[in-house]
């Protein structure tokens, strides 16, 4: 299972793209409600309310193949201040599972410590909260088992890396193939 959180503030391109691409590829994939409330209405950074499919407290860590966090204001801020999204990532660090961030969500990995020395990109301005990741500047950069992204117009090609993970380049492409990407 792949679990996408949604924080109030999320960058919304940012996170349905990727849920997309993932669905139409095959993958299972869960949106969560990183939320105080039982409401599982999430407001995007653009005012776009988008209901997850789960809250925080019903991630299953025995099912957990991915986490993916999107970027946007505050919604990044609202991710690295939750420690159950902090410990949902360091599980997966910790079990090799992988790990994608976008915007400016590959901060919260930089706070944690977990890309020291691995290749990663962001948003212009967060490079510095990267803490010791080799910057590549790239669109998509993916190391091992973290994929980061720049941005929203970096969606697609996002979603296509994290599906590429679990069902080969080829398969991944064909999707995005069929979605009329022409990059």
């Amino acid at each position: 299972m792949v679990y996408l959180f949604l924080a109030n503030g999320f960058e919304e391109v940012e996170a349905i793209t990727p849920v997309d691409i993932l669905r139409r590829s095959g993958v299972e994939v869960s949106t969560v409600a990183v939320v105080d409330s039982s409401d599982k209405t999430v407001t995007g950074a653009h005012g776009i309310d988008i209901t997850a499919d789960i809250s925080l407290v019903d991630i299953n860590y025995d099912d957990i193949d991915a986490v993916i966090l999107p970027g946007g204001m505050p919604g990044t801020r609202n991710l690295d201040a939750n420690e159950d999204v902090r410990q949902a990532i360091k599980y997966c660090f910790d079990n090799d599972r992988l790990i994608c961030a976008i915007c400016a969500a590959p901060s919260v990995l930089g706070h944690l410590g977990l890309l020291k020395g691995k290749k990663a990109t962001c948003f212009p301005g967060f490079e510095r909260e990267l803490h010791a990741a080799v910057f590549t500047g790239a669109e998509v950069t993916v190391d091992g088992k973290i994929i980061t992204a720049d941005g929203p117009g970096a969606a697609m090609k996002f979603g296509e890396a994290i599906a590429a993970q679990f069902v080969g380049i080829d398969a991944a492409k064909r999707v995005t193939d069929s979605m009329q990407c022409r990059y």
